[in-house]
């Protein structure tokens, strides 16, 4: 298999004149431009001490500055550990701390929401919008930074040029490239340790089946947030592998600034989660067919092939209308936009994957791909679905291969858990699998939820929260659309003690979630807390039974 990093000084030797990274209605960065921001950063790494092996952390908005950033930590050997800019502050303490990071970068809101004091071991805080010091605690750094012109006039006395690009090459597919946490929560976060292997098989798995439809100086766009393994991948990697032009939107990814988005940067290819797509399908295409007159057209099988073909250029235009194919992931597509988007033959296709596994499990192109699926085994992985009868009975889907993870940094116990003796990573996903070999996931065991702009939302993280505030016996975090709802059976012998009665319980509920809210990061907050007169249905362990509630 070909060192990841090879991919990256490949790309950027031969595609250095071209385009490379854009911030959306923002500035644009070169390949060239991209070379030699990370020369300037490997410089402040080289002189400030920065070893390889040693962590780098970097929290913010997408941005280029942010993929310069990351590909720089690579290419210098160091390990990258890409946080959510929606952690709280406290959140992002935890991680840096835990993951024994040297340096963070941080985008502009992150530089308020963090208190240095509370990672003392960072040397030092680097503004990702100018790469200027918010923090240093090392002479050598401040240093670096001050001086960093002149030292890489030093360095390079004529001018820069294609032929000084030489990056550090990970030979070892089992070296650590990055640790990539499921969550931020002291009890809960889990630091996935990738090794090169798995970026370095995902970005082949990417070429194999895109490299012919996906060419350089194509333009791309990044939604999805790079702290993901999900956008991180197929968003970034891959495209920036094949020299592509790749515009990230800088803000908080609504419906209308995608949609604007598309239309002008017309990608190449689309990655989303389903709520982007099924709300453009929704507000944009359903209501015009929810007519008698268009039922009746598309019941006639002449006028039907026809009408498919107009209504599928329809869809194609609303999404830029140059891409191959849409590709979905993160969550179970609705199904009547499914099954609708198959019956006007429609690019798009499901995939599935995991953070564990960098993260791609299954895939079947477009053309392929079977209905309610979420495609085939990629390259590079094996997957089975551990039941007596996988083409009947549900069972955990296990996979392995050169994608699977290290294991859960400092976490032995996780480790075990999720990866068996023999190297197969056990999902906690339920599914059936074909004589063909589509998987077709049936639920999720492990009850992650997935925000509208594909950050993973841990229910019982929140439900841990709420369990403890006043008057609560037991809760329940459940999503409706792109919303979360706190369902609450509360204590209402406590509350009767206390003379509250239900208005009184009305009002400290309001109180509850405000408090909760404040804490949480903007994907995590409640809309509304449901108060619950009976208690939750209950499993012999006394689990609560979430699937009557969804």
């Amino acid at each position: 298999m070909q060192s990841f990093n090879t991919y990256i000084q490949n790309s950027i030797v031969k595609n250095w004149d071209l385009d490379a990274l854009t911030d959306y209605k923002g500035v644009t960065l070169q390949y060239k431009d991209v070379a030699r921001k990370i020369e300037k950063l490997h410089i402040i790494f080289e002189n400030s001490g920065v070893q390889k092996g040693d962590k780098i952390a970097i929290c913010g908005r997408n941005s280029a500055n942010w993929a310069v950033a990351f590909l720089a930590t690579l290419t210098y050997g160091a390990v990258a550990v890409p946080l959510l800019h929606e952690f709280t502050g406290e959140q992002i303490h935890h991680l840096v701390n835990h993951s024994g990071s040297k340096l963070l970068f941080v985008g502009d809101y992150v530089s308020t929401t963090i208190n240095p004091d509370e990672m003392p071991e960072l040397e030092g805080i680097i503004n990702i919008p100018d790469y200027s010091l918010m923090l240093s605690r090392s002479e050598k750094l401040t240093y670096a930074r001050e001086h960093l012109n002149a030292l890489f006039g030093e360095k390079y006395p004529k001018y820069f040029r294609k032929e000084h690009v030489n990056y550090y090459i990970d030979k070892d597919p089992e070296e650590l490239a990055l640790i990539n946490y499921t969550s931020g929560t002291t009890g809960f976060s889990k630091g996935v340790m990738l090794p090169y292997r798995a970026l370095a098989s995902n970005t082949e798995f990417a070429f194999g089946v895109l490299g012919d439809k996906v060419n350089t100086g194509d333009n791309t766009i990044s939604i999805l947030p790079m702290a993901h393994m999900y956008g991180m991948a197929f968003e970034f990697l891959f495209e920036f592998s094949q020299g592509c032009h790749i515009f990230f939107l800088t803000r908080i990814p609504s419906p209308a600034v995608i949609a604007n988005a598309f239309a002008e940067v017309k990608p190449r290819i689309i990655i989303a989660v389903p709520l982007v797509i099924e709300k453009i399908i929704r507000k944009k295409v359903l209501p015009k067919l929810d007519n008698i007159p268009m039922k009746l057209l598309l019941s006639m099988p002449v006028i039907n092939k026809k009408l498919h073909e107009m209504i599928c250029e329809q869809v194609y235009n609303a999404f830029g209308g140059n891409f191959y194919e849409i590709i979905v992931g993160g969550a179970a597509m609705n199904q009547e936009v499914e099954a609708f988007l198959k019956k006007i033959n429609f690019p798009l296709t499901i995939g599935y994957g995991a953070t564990e596994c960098a993260p791609i499990i299954t895939y079947s192109d477009w053309h392929d791909f079977v209905q309610t699926s979420c495609g085939r085994e990629v390259l590079n992985m094996k997957v089975k679905i551990d039941s007596p009868d996988p083409q009947n009975i549900p069972g955990e889907i296990l996979a392995k291969g050169a994608n699977v993870m290290l294991g859960y940094y400092k976490n032995e116990e996780a480790t075990k858990q999720a990866l068996d003796k023999d190297g197969w990573y056990h999902t906690g996903d339920l599914a059936t699998m074909d004589e063909a070999g589509n998987v077709f996931i049936k639920g999720r065991s492990k009850n992650m939820l997935l925000g509208a702009n594909g950050q993973n939302i841990y229910p019982e993280e929140i439900e841990d929260r709420l369990n403890s505030m006043e008057l609560v016996m037991e809760s329940l975090v459940v999503q409706r659309e792109d919303k979360l709802f706190g369902l609450v059976h509360p204590d209402y012998d406590a509350a009767e003690a206390q003379g509250i009665d239900e208005a009184q319980l009305r009002v400290v509920m309001e109180n509850n979630m405000k408090e909760l809210n404040a804490e949480q990061p903007a994907y995590c907050k409640l809309t509304d807390i449901e108060i619950m007169k009976d208690e939750f249905e209950k499993t012999p362990k006394k689990s609560i039974k979430r699937y009557m509630y969804k």
